[in-house]
């Protein structure tokens, strides 16, 4: 079954950088794409970031595009999120997800709080 694994959140202040981890099974890394969401306060889930199987293809939301970079490592069987000039809207429970086919995310982490404050 897929296990995703989630960590490295935590308090930034704007302008800053935050990396965060979802570590996955060997079978899910290379099968699933992998993608990241977050959900603030009050807020719908919002798509974040996403990187096909093969790890050559990107996606990103509008709103982090040029911020953030999305990559994985073969060898750790693990996906980064790479979060730069952060900003306070940016704050949110931050979620890795796993889809095995057609970007249909069905497999979630446990999610990591990002708070973005001075």
């Amino acid at each position: 079954q897929v296990q995703l694994v989630e960590s490295g959140g935590g308090l930034v202040p704007p302008g800053g950088s935050l990396r965060i981890s979802c570590a996955a099974s060997a079978r899910t890394f290379s099968t699933h794409a992998m993608g990241w969401f977050r959900q603030a306060p009050g807020k719908e889930r919002e798509f974040v970031a996403a990187i096909n199987w093969r790890g050559g293809s990107t996606y990103y939301g509008d709103s982090v595009k040029g911020r953030f970079i999305i990559s994985k490592d073969n060898a750790k069987n693990t996906v980064y999120l790479q979060m730069n000039s952060l900003k306070p809207e940016d704050t949110a429970v931050y979620y890795c997800a796993a889809a095995p086919s057609s970007w249909d995310f069905t497999t979630w982490g446990q999610g990591t709080q990002v708070t973005v404050s001075a």
